[in-house]
C-alpha cells in the first residue's frame, strides 16, 4: 500500500478518537507527508492519470490547511500544486482550442488565471510567515524587505513569482496584475543571490521565459534570455526539456530565428524522459507545449 493512502488510513481513526492533541499530531503528521509527496507524480509517465488524481489531492490540503493554516511545507504543496496544475491541464488546453474554440479557449484561460492567483494565495501565505504584509513592503522598500529572507526561503519566494507572473501571461487585459509585474525582477534577483542551483536551474528557466518578453530597456531581451537559459542547461546537466522550449517560444520567436525554433523543438521532441525520472512528468509536459507551438509555427513567423 502506498505510504500516502496508508498515512490517510491512519488520520481517519485517530482523528475519531476524542482529545485535541492527538488529533493536533494526526493532523500535522498526514500534512507533513502530503508536502513531502511530490515525488510520486513527478516521476509519472501518466499525464492524464496525474492530471485526474491531482484535484483530489489539492483539495486534500486546502481541508488540511483549515487545520493547520502556517504548516510552511503544506502551503507550498498547495501553490505548487495549484500553479502546476492550472499550466498543464488548463492552460495548455486553451492554447489548444484557441483556433478551433477562442471562445471555450477563452473561458480555460479564465479558470486558469483564477488557479493561478489561488497558488499565488498559498505562496504569499508562505512568504507572509518570514515577512508580514509582504506585497506593500516590496512596492515601498524592496531591496530592505528583500534583505530579510535567506536561502531557506527561495521556495515560497520563487512559487510567489511564477504564479503571479502565470496569472498575468493568462490574462493580459488584468491591469491591477500588471502593475505588480515589476515586483518580480527584484524578488528572482535575491532568489538567485541566495541560491542560484534551487531545483537544478529552475529559476533560470524562469528567467529564460521572463527576461525574453521584456525589452533591453527593461533589462530584459534575448541576450539577458539566453544567458539564462545556457545557466538553466548547466545547473539541470541537460535534464529537462523546458528551457529548450521557453527559448524556442521566446527568444527564437522574439529574433525570427525559425531555424533555431525548429531546432530547439525538434530536440525537446525527441529527449528520453525516461533518462531523468524526477523530471519525467515536467519533461512530458513542457514536450506538449513544443508540439503546440510546432502546430502553430506557420503563424509565429513571418513568410520570408
Amino acid at each position: 500500500m502506498h505510504k500516502s493512502i496508508k498515512t490517510i488510513l491512519v488520520f481517519g481513526v485517530l482523528i475519531s478518537l476524542e482529545g485535541c492533541a492527538i488529533q493536533e499530531i494526526a493532523v500535522n503528521k498526514l500534512a507533513d507527508t502530503l508536502s513531502e509527496g511530490g515525488g510520486v507524480y513527478a516521476s509519472d509517465d501518466d499525464i492524464e492519470l496525474v492530471g485526474e488524481a491531482l484535484p483530489f489531492s489539492l483539495k486534500t490540503i486546502e481541508a488540511l490547511l483549515q487545520e493547520v493554516p502556517e504548516h510552511k511545507g503544506l502551503l507550498l504543496t498547495a501553490a505548487s500544486g495549484f500553479t502546476q496544475y492550472s499550466y498543464a491541464y488548463v492552460y495548455l488546453d486553451s492554447l489548444e482550442i484557441e483556433d478551433s474554440d477562442p471562445i471555450r479557449s477563452s473561458e480555460l484561460r479564465m479558470r486558469a488565471k483564477r488557479l493561478y492567483l489561488r497558488g499565488n494565495a498559498y505562496a504569499l501565505r508562505a512568504v507572509e510567515l518570514t515577512q508580514a504584509n509582504f506585497v506593500n513592503a516590496l512596492r515601498s522598500d524592496p531591496e530592505y524587505t528583500l534583505s530579510i529572507f535567506t536561502a531557506d526561503n527561495v521556495p515560497e519566494l520563487y512559487w510567489f513569482s511564477l504564479s503571479l507572473a502565470a496569472a498575468i501571461s493568462a490574462d493580459k487585459s488584468d491591469v491591477h496584475l500588471i502593475a505588480d509585474l515589476n515586483l518580480i525582477e527584484p524578488i528572482m534577483q535575491r532568489c538567485l543571490q541566495l541560491d542560484e542551483s534551487y531545483e537544478q536551474g529552475a529559476l533560470h528557466e524562469f528567467m529564460i521565459a521572463y527576461q525574453g518578453g521584456r525589452t533591453v530597456l527593461q533589462g530584459g531581451g534575448t541576450e539577458a534570455a539566453r544567458h539564462h537559459f545556457d545557466r538553466a542547461m548547466a545547473l539541470s546537466h541537460s535534464s529537462k526539456v523546458a528551457p529548450l522550449v521557453t527559448l524556442a517560444e521566446t527568444t527564437s520567436v522574439a529574433e525570427q530565428d525559425r531555424e533555431e525554433f525548429e531546432r530547439l523543438l525538434t530536440e525537446a521532441l525527441d529527449f528520453d524522459v525516461d533518462l531523468f525520472p524526477d523530471f519525467r512528468l515536467a519533461n512530458l509536459v513542457a514536450q506538449k507545449r513544443a508540439r503546440l507551438l510546432e502546430a502553430q509555427s506557420d503563424d509565429l513567423f513571418l513568410e520570408e
